[in-house]
């Protein structure tokens, strides 16, 4: 399973639908290794840097680099379990733990200051001032009762982003 010259049976399908727990349909994962096929263009069962960054909407996000850290080499299973972070079917909790990936840098399990300030850098490139960037940091942290001194874990940040009538509807189209 992965290369363009391989078909996907009903087990494979199967198999896929498990890992991403059900959030995509049969057909959906068919159509996605369609699109996984299109992009190992070497056929070597994952997908590389470069062939993410043939993705127009990849290339183009400002968090296309943390991105890649979590996408660089991913099988088709991978892809599809990844993907299904963007499904309309996932829980805010999944999208929720998938935006705390990008903002943990160095991958510790902890986000700081420093890993808030680094990402709104990345947002926000040279329209904002280094100075601008760290009070509105510091601000947005004080107005929900924390300092820049502290760290958030995974549930922490659950807990901050978590409350009713906050949608997070970013969803990646299948078709």
């Amino acid at each position: 399973m992965g290369n363009a010259s391989s078909m996907l049976t009903q087990y494979d399908i199967e198999e896929v639908q498990e890992h991403c727990n059900y959030l995509f349909s049969q057909q959906e994962i068919v159509s996605l290794y369609e699109r996984f096929c299109q992009l190992d263009r070497s056929a070597k069962g994952f997908i590389s840097e470069d062939e993410f960054l043939s993705i127009p909407e990849f290339s183009l996000n400002p968090l296309s680099k943390r991105l890649l850290r979590m996408v660089d080499g991913l099988n088709f299973k991978d892809f599809v379990a990844f993907l299904s972070t963007f499904s309309a079917k996932a829980s805010l909790r999944q999208k929720i733990e998938l935006i705390f990936k990008v903002y943990d840098i160095d991958g510790k399990g902890k986000v700081t200051f420093k890993d808030l300030l680094e990402v709104l850098r990345d947002l926000t490139g040279s329209f904002m001032s280094e100075e601008q960037r760290e009070q509105v940091l510091s601000k947005v942290l004080e107005e929900a009762g924390y300092t820049k001194d502290c760290s958030f874990s995974v549930e922490d940040f659950i807990q901050i982003i978590d409350h009713p009538g906050l949608k997070m509807e970013v969803e990646v189209p299948i078709d």
